[in-house]
């Protein structure tokens, strides 16, 4: 059965449960879905991340040696 047309995500879900019932697999089947809607399959969210510890930028003080007399 061909795939409706349209890009709206009302569409994509429909034709991608028509794919699965015709037996594709779940990735196959949103992979055709939006190759059919002519849009790129949305990327999952980055997890996020504590940020990196940032070294300091002070240059360390140089110790004055004492004047012996």
């Amino acid at each position: 059965m061909p795939l409706k047309r349209g890009s709206s995500q009302a569409t994509i879900s429909k034709n991608i449960a028509q794919l699965i019932e015709e037996g594709y697999g779940r990735n196959q089947a949103v992979a055709i879905a939006y190759r059919a809607a002519g849009k790129s399959r949305p990327k999952p969210r980055p997890k996020s991340r504590p940020e990196p510890r940032r070294k300091s930028r002070r240059k360390p003080t140089r110790v004055k040696k004492s004047r012996r007399s």
